[in-house]
């Protein structure tokens, strides 16, 4: 059975909120009362889409088949975290850094010529980044290469095959390849010189709450709804063969 993937285009979210849950350890208090928090490498997301809104029957089908096919808790979806507002878009140099918009664009796949066998074309992000050197697991820093993109990469958010992370401050930059610390730890091994997507990164979850889907049935088509979910942890957890916590 294939992933399911958020269907960005039909359950279109005004906000999403993707927040890194960090998990610390209490270091125990000093000698003034103050506990020391120690911040380790572990940590999950936590994402809500907010603000849905249902206003025909297609959208309500497509509700409820996410639903279905998730079965609550225990299924796995990609879910879509719109990154615009931080993708490092190339235009921005020229607008003296402030941020800026730009389309996605279609084009051929692959070899630049040959479409998809129907025809259509490829999605192409605006931002082009690559991984420079291959990262394995429970790693917390990256480097990454500028192809296509305003060059400064720290505070941007990417994903490749469904594992999404967040860059920190540089702690080197040679040319156009910036070495950045990443949250979460490096969920599974990423290649080198692969391209990572930085506008529409996906990040593989779980539905925060068994019940976290529920909609209104028999009713008026116009609902506004939200949904939250949490990293699945447990599936990067399996595919290592390590445990991710302590």
């Amino acid at each position: 059975m294939a992933l399911l993937t958020w269907p960005l285009c039909v359950l279109n979210p005004p906000k999403t909120s993707a927040d890194p849950v960090a998990f610390t350890r209490g270091g125990g208090k000093s000698i003034n009362g103050i506990e020391r928090s120690v911040r380790t490498d572990k940590g999950f997301w936590s994402i809500t889409l907010s603000e849905i809104t249902i206003r025909s029957q297609a959208q309500k089908q497509t509700w409820n088949a996410i639903r279905a096919g998730l079965g609550g808790r225990a299924g796995l979806i990609a879910v879509v975290v719109k990154s615009w507002d931080s993708a490092p878009y190339l235009s921005q140099g020229s607008n003296g850094g402030a941020p800026v918009f730009e389309k996605r664009f279609r084009t051929p796949h692959g070899d630049d010529e040959t479409p998809f066998s129907d025809g259509s074309l490829h999605s192409q992000g605006a931002v082009d980044i690559e991984v420079a050197e291959a990262v394995n697991i429970g790693a917390t820093s990256i480097k990454l290469r500028a192809i296509r993109a305003y060059p400064a990469l720290s505070g941007i958010r990417f994903s490749y095959a469904h594992a999404m992370y967040e860059t920190g401050p540089a702690t080197e930059i040679v040319g156009n390849v910036w070495t950045v610390p990443i949250f979460p730890a490096v969920r599974a091994p990423i290649p080198a010189n692969v391209g990572v997507e930085c506008e529409q990164p996906t990040c593989l979850c779980h539905l925060a709450d068994d019940r976290g889907m529920d909609l209104p049935q028999g009713q008026r088509l116009w609902e506004n709804v939200s949904v939250t979910f949490t990293e699945a942890v447990d599936h990067w957890n399996d595919i290592a063969g390590v445990p991710l916590w302590p």
